[in-house]
């Protein structure tokens, strides 16, 4: 008999039939074994499973409604909020005016800075024939107010006495009524604005001093860092 020999591309075809059969037999029994597990899983722990998604599912949805529901809330919150900020401006803007025409009507107390221009009869002189030539009327302490208000003076009283806007004047003698009450020489007229510009208003040349002071009335201002006027007489 002749013998075979072995060569060498035998032995590695050999080697491979082995592991791919290994392989094989690893791969069978793994099938087997999770075959096995997914066997042993009853039907209620199928249903237990499905149930759990189900609900996980549901809570999702039920979520996403609520945050769909929260930021509805959070807008109107919103809105909200900038209809109360407007409301908050508008009360305020009521309240500084109703302050204002309070100031107006004379019935607050008010104060700040301005002038104070006081108007004197002139001395006598017995050789002027007639007195009035020399004391102060009511057309001068006219011209003083009005130049005031002009300049931009946003209170104006005469002896402490609050104008308003229905005030009068009246010349009664040697005295000057105020709203009814008499007042004698010399007039205090105070007035609260900027000091710089009422008090230029009154210097202008040719101006209200020029007039008053040809016709011997005298004149003095003086600036004012703060200016007090008490509420209107008469007036709550």
């Amino acid at each position: 008999m002749k013998r075979m020999r072995v060569r060498g591309k035998h032995v590695i075809l050999s080697l491979v039939c082995l592991v791919l059969g290994f392989i094989l037999a690893f791969s069978f029994s793994l099938a087997n074994t999770e075959q096995a597990e997914l066997g042993n899983r009853t039907n209620g722990q199928w249903k237990q499973e499905e149930a759990l998604r189900d609900q996980i599912l549901e809570y999702q949805q039920k979520n996403n409604k609520l945050q769909e529901k929260l930021y509805e809330k959070q807008e109107k919150i919103g809105n909200m909020e900038k209809e109360f900020s407007k409301e908050k401006q508008i009360y305020f803007n009521l309240a500084e005016d109703a302050e204002k025409y309070r100031m107006y009507l004379g019935k607050t107390k008010v104060k700040g800075p301005g002038v104070t221009v006081t108007l004197s009869d002139a001395q006598y002189d017995p050789e002027e024939e007639n007195a009035n030539n020399y004391i102060v009327h009511e057309h001068h302490v006219f011209k003083v107010i009005n130049e005031l208000y002009i300049a931009g003076a946003s209170v104006v009283a005469i002896n402490g006495q609050r104008l308003k806007h229905d005030s009068y004047i009246l010349c009664n003698g040697p005295v000057i009524q105020i709203d009814g009450i008499d007042y004698p020489a010399p007039f205090k007229i105070t007035a609260i604005g900027d000091p710089d510009v009422l008090s230029s208003a009154m210097n202008i040349t040719g101006g209200v001093k020029d007039q008053l002071v040809n016709d011997n009335i005298i004149f003095e201002m003086k600036k004012e860092n703060t200016v007090i006027l008490e509420p209107t007489i008469g007036e709550s």
